[in-house]
């Protein structure tokens, strides 16, 4: 892929990972080690050696941004854990106590809307197959909406709750 179609867009589905350096290439192969993926495809994914993806990997799982998984082969994924805790302190970061806290009553009265449209306490207790064909896109637009609320003003809470504290 030459750069000029770099700076028209964005990398082919076919080779996300292209450009950049090596340690760039293995820490964007690992974002999408979702679940325990061999130190090879990984190396596939950032078009490297195996040799130079598992020095990189080692260096992420120390950081803890990776989780390591013993065994034959080893295989590594991305550390969930640390992308939320990153997201928090971002968030507690850039904002004040009040916007944190603004955004956590938002999305609270958003969450209560779907509650009381749907009488029910949490997207997975909708049943949707009580919705005619004509609505069933829209409802799953609004249980996942919902779901992402309730995620969003769990960090934004974890946020609050941390910027409060370093007050």
């Amino acid at each position: 892929m030459t750069d000029d179609v770099h700076r028209d867009g964005p990398p082919s589905f076919d080779r996300p990972m292209e450009g950049g350096d090596t340690k760039h290439r293995v820490y964007g192969a690992v974002l999408h080690a979702r679940k325990p993926t061999a130190v090879s495809k990984i190396a596939e994914w950032a078009d490297c050696s195996v040799d130079s993806a598992r020095t990189h990997l080692s260096f992420y799982t120390e950081l803890g941004i990776v989780i390591r998984h013993g065994g034959r082969p080893v295989r590594y994924q991305r550390n969930n854990d640390y992308f939320e805790w990153r997201r928090v302190y971002e968030l507690a970061q850039e904002s004040t106590v009040c916007e944190l806290q603004s955004r956590v009553s938002e999305l609270t009265d958003r969450i209560e809307e779907y509650r009381d449209e749907y009488d029910a306490d949490s997207p997975i207790e909708v049943n949707t197959l009580e919705f005619d064909e004509a609505q069933i896109d829209n409802v799953y637009t609004e249980l996942g909406d919902w779901a992402t609320a309730i995620e969003e003003r769990r960090l934004y809470e974890r946020a609050r709750t941390k910027a409060a504290r370093s007050t």
